[in-house]
């Protein structure tokens, strides 16, 4: 980054320097490296085959929206200067660059936190802090001022315990500690994206947990840097370390046990993303396997969210551990003077007819019991796509048998009930 401009006390030298007929050769340069930061993007962007990929922070919706475009400018313009600096006085470029400096601050940040934080109610309010941030430093930074108000900064000082600390440097630190962070956020993000592309199943919850427990050291890792930035001293952090644990121990032990339990339901893969287990009652699909919980799906549409810790210490029934495979069955009940083969073979046919019931292993039919009303016959069939629904499968079945029955003219009887009354003597 060039030093900043001195302060311009004479607007009209200010505006005497936009005058030089070198402007319009420094506007021509920007032009000329826009254009090809644009083609650049534009190339990058095909080759990599990307329409509308929202989770990248080089592109966006569109070629400019990503922060490649501004880097590239930014990139060309440092070079474009360097180049006219040594015949021609610079105008156009002491503001361009500044610009495009806070422009990709912006860019870099804001796309990180989204792919970092998505749908996070604080991530807008957060956005439009560093937006104004970079403007601000931007606006200092071409009037000249910047190095004044830093100065005025430094004089703002105090002591903490053998060190002196004054406003300029926890300014400084914060905003180092901020980069920092962000930067193992996004390379944290970039980890998960390519952990996670194009995964299912098992190999799914493996990499989840490879991806939380990567994004949750270098976020660590990070925010060690950041506090060394500020200035703070981390032996300091050992009293802390020692009173945190204590907290564990006593007050937090279900929290950790939680977070626990997430890392170790992932590594021994019992639970996976896509299994249907059963949990207290609640039937549904894993959806997702967080460090302190794991999201339920049932086929209604309700989400369970159960703490780990449950998943660990509880029986949970796996219906899809070994075999995503999964059996449903549907009773029938005809009169007893009923052809018994014939309802068989129909009851056979109107399973085998549904294209999500299994051929292998086939649908059965069985004469299961005597009833009161009438002969009572269980149709069993296998399916492999419980998250499809299971309702709407019987459903479709039971509407086969009945059309099935009636066309053959073989009858569902109604309830029976003989009442016997007792003649008075």
């Amino acid at each position: 980054m060039s030093a900043a401009p001195k302060p311009i006390d004479d607007i009209g030298l200010w505006f005497q320097a936009f005058l030089q007929p070198t402007v319009l050769i420094e506007l021509g340069v920007l032009l000329l490296a826009g254009f090809l930061a644009w083609g650049i993007a534009t190339l990058a962007r095909r080759s990599l085959s990307l329409q509308d990929n929202h989770g990248s922070v080089f592109f966006g919706r569109r070629v400019i929206d990503g922060a490649l475009f501004p880097i590239l400018l930014l990139c060309l313009a440092y070079v474009a200067r360097a180049l006219l600096v040594q015949s021609m006085p610079m105008a156009v470029m002491r503001i361009a660059i500044p610009v495009l400096v806070s422009l990709v601050v912006i860019r870099v940040g804001v796309k990180v936190l989204q792919i970092a934080f998505k749908q996070a109610p604080w991530v807008r309010a957060l956005e439009r802090t560093i937006s104004w941030l970079a403007w601000l430093a931007m606006v200092l930074w071409v009037s000249g001022l910047l190095p004044v108000l830093l100065a005025e900064l430094e004089q703002v000082s105090w002591k903490v315990g053998s060190s002196t600390m004054n406003l300029r440097t926890v300014i400084e630190g914060t905003i180092t500690a901020g980069a920092v962070l962000i930067l193992s956020l996004w390379v944290s993000s970039a980890i998960e994206s390519r952990l996670l592309r194009n995964v299912v199943g098992s190999e799914l919850s493996m990499r989840k947990a490879v991806s939380n427990a990567t994004r949750a050291l270098l976020v660590f890792v990070g925010l060690i840097a950041a506090l060394s930035a500020v200035g703070i001293d981390l032996t300091a952090l050992s009293v802390l370390g020692g009173a945190v644990g204590v907290g564990i121990g006593f007050g937090l032990q279900k929290l950790a046990s939680n977070y626990v339990s997430g890392f170790v339901i992932l590594a021994e893969r019992s639970m996976r993303i896509g299994d249907n287990v059963r949990v207290d009652n609640f039937e549904g699909r894993i959806t997702d396997i967080n460090a302190r919980y794991t999201l339920i799906r049932s086929a209604t549409g309700r989400e369970s969210i159960v703490p780990n810790e449950t998943l660990i210490t509880t029986r949970v029934e796996n219906l899809s551990l070994a075999d995503n495979r999964q059996w449903q069955s549907t009773v029938v009940s005809v009169s007893y003077e009923s052809d018994v083969e014939l309802v068989m073979r129909l009851l056979l046919e109107a399973a085998s007819s549904q294209p999500r019931v299994l051929k292998d292993p086939g649908p059965s039919v069985a004469l299961s019991a005597f009833g009161a009303d009438g002969l009572e016959f269980t149709v069993g069939y296998w399916l492999s796509d419980p998250e499809n629904g299971l309702l709407n499968l019987r459903s479709q079945i039971n509407m086969a048998i009945l059309a099935s029955l009636r066309q053959h003219g073989i009858d569902i009887p109604y309830p029976q009930r003989v009442v016997h009354l007792r003649q008075a003597t």
